[in-house]
């Protein structure tokens, strides 16, 4: 991935969603890349970058990256991007969804009854 490959997929992101107040990134060189950061600054982004050697300090995407290379990158085989697309949504699903979580006393991070209540009543989850 190149700098270029992160503001492509910064800029549909940005142009849906709001601005963040910073981006935290770790230091590879598609983050250090000067074009990047100044691109960052001009549209009021403070670029962050943890230290170098120190993946603790972004440790919830750590975390997630390791769980999901171990529990499912590691497992399947794709042969389309539609095929793997579809089989991350299913992923994400269980581990958003379904899986317990030992933080919650086991039970999932955001329940399906509370999801599909929501979906009914037209109210936000933590809102």
């Amino acid at each position: 991935m190149k700098a270029i490959d992160v503001l492509d997929a910064l800029h549909p992101l940005l142009m849906k969603h709001r601005k963040p107040e910073f981006i935290r990134s770790d230091n590879g060189p598609e983050f250090i890349a000067a074009h990047l950061k100044d691109w960052l600054k001009k549209v009021g982004i403070q670029p962050m970058q943890i230290y170098p050697g120190s993946p603790w300090e972004n440790g919830y995407n750590e975390r997630f990256n390791g769980t999901f290379r171990r529990e499912f990158l590691n497992a399947e085989w794709f042969h389309t991007t539609q095929q793997a697309q579809v089989a991350i949504n299913v992923w994400l699903r269980q581990y958003n969804q379904v899986r317990p979580h030992h933080a919650l006393n086991m039970r999932p991070p955001a329940p399906e009854t509370l999801l599909e209540k929501s979906k009914i009543t037209g109210t936000e989850i933590g809102g």
